[in-house]
């Protein structure tokens, strides 16, 4: 049976990778005539992007799994390396989009360009993070860590809880964030008018 924290992890993932996948969508269809939708849908991205995965999901893959994998497998300590220097840029790169998002919606046309080309690179560069975790550390981990390591991996990780993945009881804070994303979101990202 597979450890609850390989599935929480997973589960995390597909949630974020579908959140980032939908970013992708709605910066690729543009404002369209109801922009204030079209920010207020972003900027509620970027910040479940931020409350949640930066705060919760990467502080313990940093401190808790990774060691433990690069100490038993050194060939995945240099991948490692990166992944961890991943997280420690996450929040910064998070609140940089936020901000560029802030500038093209205050300022206007002459600011979407930057947003644009940093929330590509942004989604491209944290998908192909979530892969390699998922196609390189996650096995790894599988094959080498024992009882003891997922006693404690698994009793951290189900302290995380993300209301979006639909495993846990309703956040009621987060239960607005979602609704609010889902709602205004246009067709097909969300059930909002297809503009």
């Amino acid at each position: 049976m597979e450890p609850s924290s390989i599935r929480i992890i997973r589960d995390e993932h597909t949630t974020l990778a579908a959140m980032l996948r939908s970013m992708g969508m709605m910066v690729d269809r543009g404002p369209g005539k109801d922009p204030q939708s079209f920010f207020d849908v972003l900027g509620a991205m970027l910040f479940y992007i931020d409350e949640f995965p930066e705060r919760l999901h990467h502080p313990k893959e940093s401190e808790l799994l990774f060691p433990r994998v690069a100490a038993l497998v050194p060939e995945t300590a240099e991948l490692i390396a990166r992944l961890d220097k991943d997280h420690d840029r996450g929040e910064a790169n998070v609140r940089e989009l936020q901000h560029l998002l802030m500038a093209w919606e205050l300022i206007g046309e002459p600011r979407r360009e930057a947003f644009e080309t940093a929330a590509k690179r942004y989604l491209a560069f944290y998908l192909e993070h979530m892969r390699l975790e998922e196609t390189v550390i996650l096995p790894a981990a599988l094959k080498v860590l024992g009882a003891a390591d997922w006693v404690e991996l698994d009793a951290a990780f189900e302290t995380n809880c993300d209301p979006l993945t639909g495993q846990y009881p309703r956040d009621p804070a987060y239960d607005r964030l979602f609704t609010r994303i889902v709602t205004r979101a246009p067709a097909p990202i969300g059930l909002g008018e297809d503009r």
